[in-house]
């Protein structure tokens, strides 16, 4: 085998990792309400969202092509090729490939571990705009586009990360206002039994629909380590295996189900009741679906703990955490940034080694850490047994390491 396949089957396997990652990472996002309301119980929750998520893949590849196009600068202001880019193989844009997805998946793992619904969208695009930076300067980032068009990471990212939480937040808002109001005089107990039936359909939808939007990433990805070394050149179209291998990879993580995220988005944020998870649902399956639709490479994330958040602030006399919500919105203001200085210290590091022995090299770090932050995390399991026990606010303080609880996940007594 050359160096150079060796490499090329390194970007690959890491970018299934990290969709792999990514799909245990961001089931809470449509499962956590079922889950909560128990109009599902945790494993047919997983088992279905999994499913979806697998069709879904299929349905778009809008946000592929935008992955594929709207971060690296691959090509010159004139259509050509960069040469620096696909010399050697395309042994320099495998390199950053192979940073950025490490810096995406180690701090997937790390906020995973805090029990944190933070982006792995985020956390995917800072990897590699950092490992970019590091290799190609400021300018071998796509910031705003061709003419000036908000067709680049600003626009594609940055701008849908600002709106696409509010807007849900606002649409959740009003669903719950309205489904209340047009179910006065229905007794608690029969507007749980109605809405958990409805519950499954909406969180069927949202499945579907964060399969449209973040299983695409890694296809835009594997696209792009494909074009650098001469396997691929439309940047337009996905290869039909790349399209089936990203499918498998995020529905197996999310058949493995992130438990701490979902018990921080079900329990710790909002206490829910059926209809309040319908209204969620509903808003973040519209807004998800829409923005496929448009190629926005938007957080699925940030948009259903806004809708999660809406729902709580539309029914009266509801619970909302704020300290937990300020904590997830610290996590979403330096996911992006800290994520592309972990790509790029994985660049450097993967640089001055050389060669193949670079990427070996990020690997097994990555693997490493990945590793420790699993044996970490058997200390304070949790998982489809406990997830549902209720949120303890009284835990032990997070900076403290030697505690045997993770305070952000939210004490599992």
């Amino acid at each position: 085998m050359t160096p150079e396949f060796i490499l090329l089957a390194l970007v690959v396997v890491t970018a299934l990792a990290f969709d792999f990652t990514n799909g245990f990472h961001d089931t809470a996002n449509a499962m956590a309400t079922s889950i909560a309301t128990k109009a599902l119980s945790p494993k047919a929750a997983v088992t279905l969202s999994a499913t979806l998520n697998l069709v879904g893949a299929f349905l778009s590849v809008e946000v592929a092509v935008t992955v594929t196009n709207a971060v690296i600068r691959i090509q010159n202001p004139d259509g050509t090729p960069k040469p620096e880019l696909l010399a050697n193989g395309g042994h320099e844009l495998l390199l950053i490939l192979m940073a950025g997805l490490a810096g995406a998946i180690i701090w997937n793992i790390l906020t995973w571990l805090w029990g944190l619904p933070s982006s792995s969208s985020h956390a995917l695009f800072g990897g590699l705009v950092g490992a970019t930076i590091a290799s190609l300067g400021w300018g071998g980032v796509v910031w705003i586009g061709t003419g000036g068009q908000l067709n680049g990471v600003i626009g594609k990212v940055v701008l849908p990360a600002l709106i696409s939480p509010a807007v849900a937040m606002i649409v959740a808002f009003v669903g719950t206002r309205f489904v209340f109001a047009i179910t006065i005089g229905v007794t608690q107990r029969y507007q749980e039994a109605g809405f958990r039936w409805g519950q499954i359909g909406t969180a069927s939808l949202l499945s579907l629909a964060h399969g449209t939007n973040d299983a695409q990433k890694t296809m835009g990805v594997i696209t792009l380590a494909l074009i650098a070394s001469g396997d691929w050149t439309s940047t337009t179209e996905i290869p039909l295996w790349v399209k089936f291998a990203c499918a498998l990879a995020i529905a197996s993580g999310t058949y493995i189900g992130g438990w701490r995220i979902i018990r921080t988005m079900g329990k710790g944020l909002v206490e829910v009741l059926s209809p309040q998870g319908m209204a969620a649902e509903s808003a973040s399956a519209a807004v998800i679906l829409t923005s496929s639709q448009l190629g926005f490479a938007l957080s699925t994330t940030h948009v259903c703990t806004g809708s999660i958040l809406g729902s709580g602030l539309g029914r009266k006399g509801a619970t909302v955490r704020w300290g937990v919500a300020a904590k997830m919105g610290l996590a979403w203001m330096v996911t992006l940034p800290l994520a592309a200085v972990v790509g790029a210290g994985m660049w450097w590091i993967g640089h001055l080694i050389g060669a193949s022995g670079g990427a070996l090299a990020v690997f097994g770090l990555m693997c490493v850490f990945a590793l420790y932050v699993w044996w970490h995390s058997r200390r304070d399991p949790i998982n489809h047994h406990n997830v549902n026990d209720d949120w303890c606010d009284e835990v032990a303080p997070a900076e403290d390491p030697a505690t045997d609880k993770v305070s952000i996940a939210g004490g599992v007594h």
